[in-house]
């Protein structure tokens, strides 16, 4: 898996989707402070719009990946992909 950069771009309540947190956030000052701050996927601002994170996505994406809907993002990012081989895969694999 490739490390992938989500351009994170607020909606217009000024919502964004949150890889660490697994949810819909509001991106004001708070959030930056209490979890972008220290969060390791965080990778800057994105001109004032939202922000970027960087982390292993195992969807087929863009590098850059911009979101821009964080709920079509939060819905995409609940689906788990099962190998074609079935789930068995990961018991048996080394």
């Amino acid at each position: 898996m490739a490390l992938i950069t989500h351009a994170n771009i607020c909606n217009t309540d000024n919502e964004i989707y949150c890889c660490l947190r697994n949810k819909i956030v509001k991106l004001d000052a708070y959030q930056k402070q209490q979890f972008c701050s220290a969060c390791k996927m965080y990778a800057g601002d994105v001109d004032g719009r939202g922000v970027a994170c960087v982390w292993e996505d195992l969807r087929d994406v863009s590098n850059p990946h911009y979101a821009a809907d964080p709920n079509a993002e939060f819905a995409s990012n609940q689906v788990r992909q099962v190998p074609p081989e079935g789930p068995a895969l990961f018991l048996y694999s080394s």
